[in-house]
């Protein structure tokens, strides 16, 4: 396997790992204001998935002597852009971001433009490119075409409990 795919492989769960700091920070705020968790089993589901996607997208990776590649960079340019858009998702939404679903009793329904065109950016510009870019950098086939679909199961479930958690404490002013 190339060493910069090792790099990446670092880098990437390094990002991860500071997103999770950052969403726990959040959380231990949000619950001091009285924030409510809902779907906590699911949230455990989904961190178990993402992982499984990238140790098993690194592993297909390393056992395929992986060289990084033209499908490589376009992989990292993509992985690139999706942790961007996480940034922007965590700066708009600041301290009621979290990789839970968290609601507190002052919560604010965000307006910004990109929420109200975009149905849960966090999950369609941030998590699924992740994902696909993570595994095009590893020629991660088998990991794309086994993963993302049980990813997929877990992460339609989250949006249905958060849908059905704004919906019921916010009412019509969570929709869009």
């Amino acid at each position: 396997m190339s060493p910069i795919l090792i790099v990446i492989f670092l880098a990437a769960a390094t990002a991860r790992i500071a997103s999770v700091v950052v969403s726990k920070r959040h959380e231990l705020k949000l619950r001091e204001e009285g924030a409510v968790e809902y779907g906590a089993l699911n949230t455990r589901l989904l961190a178990l998935a993402h992982g499984v996607f990238y140790l098993g997208a690194f592993g297909e990776g390393w056992s395929r002597h992986t060289e990084f590649d033209s499908l490589s960079a376009t992989g990292l340019a993509i992985f690139v852009a999706s942790l961007l858009m996480l940034v922007w998702i965590v700066r708009l939404l600041g301290p009621v971001w979290t990789v839970k679903i968290m609601i507190a009793k002052n919560h604010l329904v965000s307006r910004h433009w990109l929420f109200r065109t975009i149905r849960h950016p966090n999950y369609f510009l941030n998590i699924l490119p992740e994902l696909v870019g993570y595994a095009l950098i590893f020629h991660s086939w088998l990991t794309l075409m086994i993963g993302l679909p049980v990813y997929l199961v877990i992460l339609i479930v989250r949006i249905v409990q958060e849908e059905k958690a704004m919906r019921d404490l916010f009412g019509a002013a969570a929709a869009r």
